[in-house]
Formats: structure tokens, sequence, C-alpha cells
């Protein structure tokens, strides 16, 4: 049929399988994998209708700790997206259509992405917590003119001005004036043919990323960028055919493509979706994990230290692999983690514009403080900003000339923030990292939040990982303030650790275990308590920070009645 692409299918599957061959010989795998580079591809089409034809498998279950999860098999997924899509077409969505996904974690995100794929939509996932600002800014800069949203949303746009013109409104939950029905659709044919080819490089996803000083950059992402560049999460993550995969994130962000969805899918595992009662303590998340037989659990930082602040307990019996990936996961939490559960979670690395491109991957041992290796199909070199010359040291870069598949196509709209970031015949990252003689990558921080103090280069990201060894440190950011003589000095915002309290005694505790711990040139200036800031990903806005009027602030040479040794190099 018009759409269905068996080479294309075969070539993704040859793929896949040598990943998973390989999974425990990392350095097999980067030199044997090749990218699958079909000229016509629908993933929905050519790979999840193949691998859930009569399957029975569970394909997304969704556990709130009540008694009744919600759950689909692989066959009954394609099934019902079969029937969303159909339902769709009638609706008027056609290809190239710009569709808006405003859902929490429920059965339709994956039924409507599935179903959007197969008509060839461009999707723009969004999460709830959006304000009215951004939601407006991306009907109208996103060209929307469908959205599927919560019956307990649909004001956000009945209010919103942005919305006022020819939107397609289509409604999940109890039904509301004036909006379609979802549950419509599910009395529509499971028998769908597309009406066109989808090429490979026709735009699938919009991905709306936070700017500090702008607006959200528009990521654009193909049928084959995202879809087969996950490839390489899936790899990271360790998953196998069969597999429960827990993934702590929502719709909305790219990670729940990722992981929720790509990852586990390319691997024919289940998704296991986790919905927290407001209220609830992060442990049940754990318990869960236990019932549900969950064999792998990935979950940003913040996450990960939270669950620290409500006690571990024993690891969740089938649980095999750990993962992190949003922003590095400080070496003394892997380390707690590790003691408490004999398993460590392992770090990657990729962004909304990217697929994983760096990872600890299963076969790789471990190394504090590293987050592994360049993955298979990512030809990652290190730029020094200031020569453009490669070395072990330098921006994160992407070496463009093997056409990496994973990257997006740019940023929509904005063409000369697409031609800065792709120049040179690289893809440019923003981040810096150091590589050690065996090629293990280490995160040093954006090059934005790295900064010089009396000459030194100082890494946040190195501070902050200190700082949380402290007990009394639950959350930790640094930033530069200005020093007369030193330029800039590190000044450390903390969040205390349940138990403990903002004190001078703390301030003191923390400062003195700082100033054992560091080299000269890194102490710590000065300590302010605070919660922290936050992007809706749960990323620490440290550029925020350094803006912010000091309030309550301790002196490390006041605390500590000494002069803290600053000095340039060689002094």
């Amino acid at each position: 049929m018009t759409g269905y692409h068996p080479g294309a299918t075969e070539e993704f599957r040859a793929a896949r399988d040598l990943l998973l061959e390989l999974r425990e010989d990392h350095d097999a795998a980067v030199a044997r994998f090749t990218w699958p580079r079909p000229d016509r591809f629908n993933w929905a089409l050519d790979w999840f209708d193949e691998i859930a034809a009569d399957n029975t498998r569970t394909a997304v279950r969704i556990v709130d700790g009540g008694p009744h999860p919600a759950e689909l098999s692989y066959a009954a997924l394609s099934a019902r997206s079969n029937q969303v899509a159909n339902w769709l077409r009638a609706r008027g969505v056609r290809p190239g259509d710009r569709l808006l996904l405003l859902l929490d974690n429920q059965l339709a995100v994956w039924e409507a992405l599935l179903a959007a794929m197969k008509l060839s939509a461009v999707i723009i996932p969004t999460y709830t917590s959006i304000s009215a600002d951004d939601l407006a800014d991306r009907l109208l800069r996103g060209e929307v003119t469908h959205v599927i949203t919560a019956d307990h949303l649909t004001g956000a746009f009945d209010a919103n001005p942005a919305a006022a013109g020819h939107l397609t409104r289509i409604c999940v939950g109890a039904p509301v004036p004036g909006w379609h029905d979802y549950t419509d659709a599910y009395a529509e044919s499971t028998d769908y043919r597309p009406v066109q080819e989808t090429m490979a490089d026709d735009l699938l996803f919009l991905y709306f990323t936070s700017g500090t000083t702008s607006r959200p950059k528009m990521v654009g992402h193909t049928h084959v960028s995202y879809p087969v560049g996950h490839l390489t999460g899936m790899y990271w993550n360790g998953l196998r055919p069969g597999d429960v995969h827990c993934n702590v994130s929502a719709p909305g962000w790219a990670k729940h493509a990722w992981s929720s969805f790509f990852g586990p899918f390319n691997a024919e595992a289940t998704v296991l979706s986790v919905n927290l009662p407001a209220g609830a303590s992060p442990r049940l998340l754990l318990e869960i994990a236990e019932q549900e037989r969950a064999t792998s659990l990935c979950a940003p930082p913040t996450a990960w230290r939270t669950l620290l602040q409500h006690d571990l307990g024993r690891r969740p019996a089938a649980l095999r692999e750990a993962s992190s990936v949003g922003e590095p996961l400080n070496p003394a939490v892997i380390e707690q983690i590790r003691t408490a559960w004999g398993i460590t979670v392992r770090d990657g690395f990729g962004q909304t514009e990217t697929t994983a491109q760096i990872g600890n991957t299963a076969g790789l041992a471990v190394r504090p403080g590293s987050m592994g290796k360049p993955l298979p199909g990512y030809p990652i070199v290190l730029i020094d900003p200031r020569t453009g010359r490669a070395g072990d040291e330098g921006e994160i870069c992407v070496d463009l000339s093997r056409q990496p598949v994973g990257i997006m196509t740019g940023y929509l709209g904005d063409p000369e923030k697409t031609a800065k970031t792709l120049a040179d015949g690289l893809y440019h990252t923003g981040d810096i990292a150091t590589r050690d003689a065996d090629g293990y990558l280490t995160y040093v921080g954006r090059s934005d939040d790295v900064f010089k103090s009396y000459d030194h280069r100082i890494s946040p990201f190195e501070l902050e990982s200190v700082l949380l060894r402290h007990e009394a440190v639950a959350e930790a950011a640094v930033v530069p303030v200005p020093d007369p003589i030193g330029y800039q000095v590190p000044k450390a915002y903390v969040a205390t650790a349940a138990g403990h309290r903002p004190s001078e005694a703390t301030a003191r505790s923390v400062l003195e275990f700082a100033a054992r711990t560091l080299a000269p040139h890194q102490q710590i200036a000065l300590l302010e308590f605070a919660d922290l800031p936050k992007t809706t990903s749960g990323k620490i806005r440290r550029a925020e920070l350094r803006t912010t009027p000091a309030q309550l602030e301790y002196r490390a040479e006041d605390l500590l009645d000494r002069t803290i040794a600053h000095a340039a190099p060689g002094l």
C-alpha cells in the first residue's frame, strides 16, 4: 500500500538489531554501526505497525497508584491510532498541517502521536503548565491549525486571542461545547490507508526550546531525525525487547519522545508511565517500579536528587538499568544510589536539537564524573572556542561531514541562529567538555556558564558536585560575582536538605567542607540559601541567579576567619 516501504523497514531493523547484538560492546558498536538513510519513511507505518501486528505485548501502561492502570497492547495501540488517524483526517487534518498536542500522560498521547505521524502532520508537543503568553506564541509562530487538549485545559484556548482564528478544537475527557469529542474517534475503522508518501525529510516535530535572552527557538525534526535518530537513545538506555522501561517525563518535553516513545518502541519494550497523585511521596514511584517489574528507570537529575531526600530503600527487584539525562548528574548522587542499590546510574548527553550523542552505555565501565563516550553514529569533536582547533578540551561539536541522522533541520524562522549553530561543518552544542586518553568525556558546563576567576577557568558543575556531597545540601548552583582583584569569584546558592535549615552554622559547615575539598582557585567566596529557580523541565536557571540581587550572603572569609587563597596561576 502507499506509504509502506519494506526496504526501509528492513534497513531500520538491521541497524536496530546490530545495536542490540552489541549492547555490551560499545567500541564495536561505534565501529560497525551505520545510520539507516531511507528516502521514504513513516516510522508509525513502516516500523510500529510492523512490530505491532498480532502483538499482544503491552506497549504502554499508565499507573497512578490506583487499582485501575490504563494500558494498550502493541496491536491495540496500532488499531487505536488508525482509528484516530481516520477521524482526524475527517476533521480536516492534512499532511504538513500543524497540530498542537497539549496533554498529560494518558493513552491519548500515544494514540495521537502515532495517528498524526501516519497523517504526515507536524506535531507541536506542549507541556500543560504553559503560560497564556507562551501558548499564544506557539499558536502564532507555530502556525497551528489543530489542537488536541484535555477538557480542563480548553479554557486556555477559549480565552486566548491567538486562538480566535480557524482552529480545529479536539477535547480529550468530558465533552465541552464547541469542541470535538476525541472519543468519537473510537467509532472509526481500524483500517487506515495513507493518501500520499511520507518523505524522510518531511517535517515531523516542532519543539519550542526555552531561551534566556530571546523567545523560545523552534526546533525542527523530520521523519528520520527523531524516529531513526533515537536508536542511540535505545542503545544508551540499554533496552531490550520485552523490557519494561519507566521514564520520568511529561509530554511536551523532548525527553518524552526520547524515552517514553521512540527509544522503548524501537526496542519493542513496554513503556511504563507513572502519574503520581498530588501530594504523593516520590517513594511511590519506586513502589510502582517494584510492582510493575520495571527493568529500567530513566529520570532527570532533579528526580534522582528528590528520591534521595525521601530514602531510596531497596532496589526495585527487576531493575537492571538506571539512567539520567537533562543535565549532568553529580558524582556524589551517583555514588549514593550505587551504595543503596548496587546499580550505577548511567549519565547521557543530548539536546532537544539532537538525539542522545554521548553516554555511559551498558558495555562501558563508568568513570566517576564522566558522561561516557560518543554513541554510535555521533562523531564528536571538542573545539577550542578561541582557536577553532580540535583538541581534548573545548565545545562539544558533532562533525556533520559524516551526516549523523539525529540532528535537527534547523531553527524554523531563525536562519541566523541556524547558520551559527551549524557553522563550519559542525553542530555546535554550546557545552564544554574534556576528553581523557581513553576517550571518556567529562562535562565542564555551558559555554556561557563557565567563567574566569583569577585567570583560572571555573566550572560551576565541578563546584556544585563538591557541595552536593555535604549532608545539608539538597541542591546547589554556582555563579560568578564581581571581584575587584580576581574579576569574578564563585558564589554558591544552596537549597538545604531535609532535616537541615538555613543558618549561619549550616553555612559555616558547608563552606568549611568546600574549603577542605576544593583547590585554592576554586574556593567558594560567598554562600546564600535560596530556592533555586528552574526551567519548566527542571534545569537550574543559573543565568537568572547571576542577575538576582543578593539577600543574606555568608562570606567565607568571615565565617572561616581566614583569607581565601585565590590567586592567579603562577602567583
